[in-house]
Parts: C-alpha cells; structure tokens; sequence
C-alpha cells in the first residue's frame, strides 16, 4: 500500500494525522495511564530517572524483570515527537514483566527544543548507555526496542543500533513528507534533508526482526504508514511480520501490551532470541 505524498489542502493533511481528534477519549486514557505508572515508579524508586546524557529530559527509567537474562524491552513513547513524557507510560511494561523481562524507558527532548534529528540521537544515547549499564542494574538480556505512533518511528530508527536485536513498531510514521505543512510541522520544522535521512521507508531496510503493528481501528495515514513499511521490508527480505490489532484505535491498542496474553505481548515474546540453558 503506497503512501500518497501529493499535496492536498492543509485541513484534510490536519485531520489525516490527528489521532486525538479522531478518539476523543485519549485523554481519560492517558490521565488512567498516567496514574497508575506512578504507583509502578514508586515501586522502583532506586532504578527511575538514570540519566544517559546531560539534558533534563535525557534519563531513563529501569524496570528490571525477575530473569537478568531475559530481554529488556526499550519502549520510546509516542507524542508526535512534541508531547507527553515516559513516565505516563510505566505500565506499558506489564505484559512482558510478567515473563521475566526487563523494561527499560528512556525519555527525550521533546520538539521544538531539539530537532527530530537531535531526538534521533538522544535515542542512540540512550542505547549506549543502557547496553553498557543496563546489566549492572540486574537487566542484562538483549535489547529489543519498541515505540508507539512517533515512538514507532523512533524504534524503527534505532533498530541499526549494534545493541538491538529486533523491535516492535506500534502505529508508525515512516514517511515524514506529508507531515510537512501540516500543524505538527509548526513544531517540527523539518527540513528537507531531515525528511529525506529520517524517514524509515527511505532508508535502506535493517535486516532484524522488525514487526510491524497497527489498530484496524486507526486512521487511514496511520494504516497506510504500516502497510508501506512492511511492504518494503518484504520486497527487501527483512524479516518481521504484519500484525493488525482488529478493533482497536490509536490509544487502545496499547492496552494490549499490558495484558500476559495481550497481541502486543505475544508479538514481542515471539521476537526473543533464545536464551542459553544452565
């Protein structure tokens, strides 16, 4: 399924990328989430807000799972880039805590403080630090990383990380063209140059696991993102699956990775590596 990047008139660019005006509820959702994550964080008091580079949003928080062997899942929160932050996002991690896992949360600079670009990096930072202090923090499995809406462009970017072994691509953006002239682009100010080096679909496919997840629920440009994603790893032999949620949206489709037997659960489990025996 291609992705059209002709130009159409700014409202209807508005309106094919705004997920909150599409499921009014978010913000209940996200007040829910938000509350209960907190009482996640306190529980791990001692492991919350490590920082991974100088900036005040470049911490990540460190869930570490009953088997140190067991993967860490490195969740990259969505927002458009823009908005929300990785503390609203704890309980993301239930799912795959549930089995042993680590989690780990790192957060960003946020636009239009730093370029998307700049949010690349501090993503690869992140990786760094994690790959050489995760371990010590009881999380020493391999890195599988996943992100939800821009979250899923970011997990897609950092897929090329030497210290990633798979992801899990939640809702995507991997074609940054149509969201230039848009409301979102007020904020981003992408360039070209950022358009045509930050678009996953233009680079050159990372041959890792990679599934790719959307709600049947989801607006079309969010449906279409997906669909052409996977298309091209496909034509390309990378491997990793299509995986569409039936009936959920842009925000319910999370409520799926909290779940032991949720179908984003069960899309990160089968992107484990195989862990040795004793």
């Amino acid at each position: 399924m291609a992705i059209d990047v002709s130009p159409v008139p700014q409202p209807t660019r508005d309106a094919a990328y705004n997920n909150g005006q599409a499921v009014p509820s978010w913000t209940e959702t996200f007040a829910r989430w938000t509350e209960e994550s907190a009482v996640i964080r306190a529980r791990h008091a001692a492991t919350m807000d490590l920082p991974y580079g100088p900036g005040e949003r470049q911490k990540t928080d460190l869930y570490p799972g009953t088997d140190p062997r067991a993967p860490c899942l490195v969740y990259f929160h969505g927002g458009y880039w823009m908005r929300n932050a990785r503390e609203m996002f704890s309980v993301l991690g239930e799912g795959v805590a549930s089995r042993g896992w680590s989690v780990a949360m790192p957060g960003y600079t946020l636009a239009p403080e730093a370029s998307l670009a700049a949010i690349v990096g501090e993503c690869s930072a992140a990786l760094d630090w994690l790959a050489g202090n995760a371990a010590a923090h009881g999380a020493g499995g391999p890195l599988i990383v996943a992100g939800w809406s821009a979250g899923g462009h970011l997990a897609a970017m950092a897929l090329s990380h030497e210290a990633v072994t798979a992801g899990l691509a939640i809702s995507g953006i991997f074609e940054l063209a149509p969201l230039a002239d848009t409301y979102l682009d007020e904020k981003l100010s992408l360039s070209r140059e950022e358009i045509a080096d930050l678009s996953p679909l233009r680079r050159p496919p990372v041959m890792k696991p990679l599934a790719v997840t959307y709600g049947t629920r989801e607006l079309p440009a969010l449906v279409a993102n997906s669909h052409a994603m996977h298309a091209a790893r496909m034509r390309a032999g990378a491997p990793g699956p299509l995986l569409p949620v039936e009936g959920a949206d842009h925000f319910s489709i999370l409520d799926t990775m909290r779940r032991p037997d949720g179908a984003l659960t069960r899309a990160l489990l089968d992107l484990a590596p195989e862990l040795p025996t004793v």
